[in-house]
């Protein structure tokens, strides 16, 4: 009998509860080491291999990460840190001989990717990114229709992508908006839908043409929203304010981010109005793909409702998917999980429909709907975290993102980014060498 893979976690925020619990779960793998700037996050997330039945794992600070992997002989690294971060660590565990399995996005930039790509092939090393979206059963049931030509050739896509202003808002309140930290929304949010288009396609993006706004979110704004206050902790005029995350309100958050606050100072809980946001809030693009197809692309990240729409017109005919997240979002929720409005993990209360419809040439439509469970991203979650952590030869281990596939979904982020700054398109092939 082979013994447990040692794994260690950096990053110990809200997502690593992810991994942490499925680790946890699994009698393959020992998680023996932690590694986060903060040591109240790392307590927390020590709890809950306990409360497991497991041992705890000891807590490294990230400047001994180099340190951590050669004394706790690391055999598995799980990235769920800050997106600008994941380049250190995903690199120096390659380096070590250490498998990855790294959060989406990949990274945050042009250098910092093609930094990774080339430590990649320079040491042969594996690195998985957690593009759960590809196991969603609905997503799934969309690819195999397109493979099977129900359409035809693919020439266009139409894709539409809402965050309401519960989930959406979210994006404004912590560390993801300041674009040198989390790419924009473009990179972090975006990278999702657009690894999507090039699974669901068989195909690379090559060029990108984009405008992106701060339209909503941000200070400054007309439509009389905004509350004075720099984070609703403590703040009397916060506590009606529909935008307010109250982090006391939830056991959750108070021990991940409100208890934390006294070792680093970040804050969970900002006014998504208050200065510093440097991320857009409604995008459009146009892509063009290797395959000859097109997509045109919009996210807005202060929708009433939350869900997408994406169609697909092909030679043979049409496929439509449509997914409500959420018809609509009650005024000042309070937020009673840890995810949920706060992440999307959990399905709303006020969640819809989901459709799958193709419309053949000369036939009447026909309804291809799969049974779909809104909550864990469609049960994405944990149908990736079997994949990445179970049988090497699983029927869907071969839909996990590699390195390449990785940078293939940043690199359509990256190219709108340089778009939104100059206002010209640009070639993919000029942001990275892939």
């Amino acid at each position: 009998m082979s013994l447990p893979i040692r794994t260690a976690i950096v990053g110990t925020g809200n997502r690593a509860q992810l991994f942490t619990e499925g680790l946890a779960k699994r009698d393959g793998y020992d998680v023996v080491a932690l590694c986060d700037p903060n040591s109240v996050r790392m307590a927390f997330h020590n709890r809950m291999l306990l409360a497991a039945g497991r041992r705890t794992a000891h807590q490294w600070p990230p400047a001994r990460f180099d340190e951590m992997l050669r004394v706790e002989r690391i055999e598995l690294l799980v990235v769920t840190s800050v997106d600008a971060t994941h380049d250190r660590y995903v690199e120096s565990a390659l380096r070590a001989g250490v498998r990855v399995i790294s959060e989406k996005p990949l990274t945050t930039d042009a250098v910092k990717a093609q930094s990774i790509l080339d430590t990649v092939r320079e040491t042969g090393g594996s690195l998985s990114v957690a593009y759960n979206y590809r196991f969603n059963p609905v997503h799934r049931r969309v690819r195999s229709l397109l493979a099977e030509g129900a359409i035809g050739d693919v020439h266009s896509v139409h894709f539409e992508w809402l965050l309401d202003v519960s989930h959406g808002a979210d994006y404004f309140r912590r560390w993801h908006r300041d674009k040198a930290n989390s790419g924009g929304l473009m990179v972090h949010k975006a990278s999702h839908h657009f690894d999507l288009v090039n699974w669901w396609l068989g195909a690379e993006p090559q060029l990108v043409y984009g405008r992106g706004q701060l339209a909503f979110y941000g200070p400054g704004r007309r439509h009389g929203y905004a509350r004075e206050y720099s984070r609703a902790h403590g703040a009397a005029s916060a506590l009606d304010d529909p935008f307010a995350l109250h982090l006391a309100d939830n056991a959750t958050l108070r021990e991940l981010y409100l208890d934390a606050e006294v070792e680093d100072g970040y804050y969970r809980d900002r006014n998504v109005f208050a200065p510093g946001v440097t991320i857009e809030d409604d995008m459009a693009l146009l892509v063009s793909y290797n395959t000859g197809a097109t997509m045109t692309y919009h996210l807005t990240a202060y929708s009433p409702a939350e869900g997408y729409r994406v169609m697909f017109n092909g030679s043979r005919g049409r496929l439509e998917l449509n997914v409500e997240e959420s018809t609509w979002t009650t005024p000042h929720q309070r937020v009673t999980s840890a995810k949920g409005a706060v992440h999307g993990d959990l399905a709303a209360p006020t969640a819809g429909q989901t459709s799958i419809t193709l419309r053949p040439l000369w036939s009447p439509p026909v309804d291809h709907t799969v049974e779909h469970d809104h909550a864990g991203h469609g049960g994405a979650d944990a149908r990736v975290l079997a994949a990445l952590l179970d049988s090497s030869d699983g029927p869907d281990n071969a839909d996990i993102a590699d390195a390449r596939q990785a940078a293939l979904a940043l690199v359509t982020g990256l190219a709108a980014n340089r778009s939104f700054e100059t206002g010209q398109p640009v070639r993919t092939a000029d942001v990275l060498k892939l």
